[in-house]
């Protein structure tokens, strides 16, 4: 059995950095690597090759699913205000309700 890179970054933390990114709009450059998540360079190749193999869809659609069930989930088709910069790339409008 392989062990496990030690200089690669935690698959939580990718996982972290990549919703930060895709939330803030922000380019994977600048994502701060005072947030622990790995480099933006990491996290960004790291959810290509999830894309390819189809995991973040699963992922993304059992995250839904949960927040959907929880009521947390909400679908809007307009927004007041300027979109964030994610929707201006096609993004889907999602929201999680806040606490």
């Amino acid at each position: 059995m392989a062990r496990p890179d030690p200089s690669r970054s935690p698959t939580r933390l990718c996982l972290q950095g990549i919703l930060f990114v895709l939330y803030a709009g922000i380019p994977w450059q600048q994502l701060p690597l005072e947030l622990g998540f790995g480099s933006g360079q990491t996290c960004g190749r790291r959810l290509e090759r999830w894309q390819e193999t189809g995991a973040f869809d699963q992922l993304h659609r059992a995250l839904l699913a949960e927040l959907n069930a929880a009521g947390e989930l909400v679908l809007e088709s307009r927004v007041r205000g300027r979109p964030p910069r994610a929707r201006e790339r096609g993004a889907p409008m999602v929201f999680v309700k806040r606490r």
